[in-house]
């Protein structure tokens, strides 16, 4: 990026931490006023999943919009932070910086490839020893989605060598939690059989890295696309003047084939 560029994107920068200076000011705007660190967070949660739709829809006006959104809460949370931690916006993007360029010795600094892939092997052991962390599991986030949650678990795990060697051993998990499942099934034990699902799910989850896949991306799109195929389907079946209720489990099962090829 040329000087010109970084010069303007500073400024910008300034003006938006300005702004929100302004607006938690005793003359500023009386909601920012009163709004905490905690009370944010529901607001952002929102902002980030409106910015996964937009990503998600391939929609450059609203990923732009949304973007915007969440810069936003993040000056907003430094400025809080600013006012009663003794932190600011300039020492947020200080340490993410230097973070950013500890993480990357063989970008940024002279390392020979034995000792850049040493150093990228030992990056979640040196976390967990800055971070005072008594497991490489720990800083996983308990508030993420499950299903992101057990990705994140797995890599971490990974990163100390304890992993699967190949893919198909994966499969070969999977078919085993299957066959235990359904033996729960045949059981009817309940508890076994939320037991057996969670493990199944945690193998699909571990199938899903070893692919290089977000699970979370997958299931999301699986969800979306289901969405779309049924209301399809519901506008087909008003379409006839009928209810979805009028409808047998085979008519709808045909209908459904039809919208799946169209």
């Amino acid at each position: 990026m040329s000087n010109k560029n970084n010069n303007e994107t500073n400024l910008k920068l300034e003006e938006l931490v300005n702004i929100v200076k302004t607006l938690r000011s005793p003359k500023g705007c009386e909601w920012d006023n009163v709004q905490t660190s905690s009370s944010l967070i529901p607001f952002f949660i929102e902002e980030v999943y409106e910015l996964i739709e937009g990503i998600d829809k391939k929609d450059n006006k609203n990923i732009r919009e949304e973007l915007g959104d969440v810069l936003l809460h993040i000056v907003f949370q430094s400025q809080i932070a600013s006012e009663e931690m003794g932190f600011n916006i300039n020492n947020v993007i200080d340490d993410l910086n230097i973070k950013l360029i500890n993480r990357h010795p063989h970008i940024f600094e002279n390392f020979d490839d034995k000792i850049v892939s040493s150093k990228m092997r030992s990056w979640e052991k040196q976390k967990q020893k800055q971070k005072g962390r008594n497991s490489r599991l720990d800083g996983v986030p308990t508030i993420l989605p499950s299903i992101v949650s057990s990705q994140r678990i797995q890599d971490k795990a990974s990163s100390t060598g304890f992993d699967w060697d190949k893919i198909s051993e994966v499969w070969e998990k999977l078919d085993e939690e299957l066959i235990e499942l359904k033996e729960a099934q045949s059981l009817n034990n309940f508890d076994n059989i939320e037991s057996e699902i969670g493990d199944v799910l945690f193998t699909i989850v571990n199938l899903s890295r070893f692919f290089g896949i977000s699970a979370e991306n997958a299931l999301r799109k699986s969800n979306k696309k289901f969405i779309n195929r049924f209301q399809n389907l519901e506008k087909k079946i008003n379409q006839s003047n009928k209810k979805i209720e009028d409808h047998s489990k085979r008519e709808l099962n045909d209908i459904w084939n039809e919208v799946k090829k169209s």
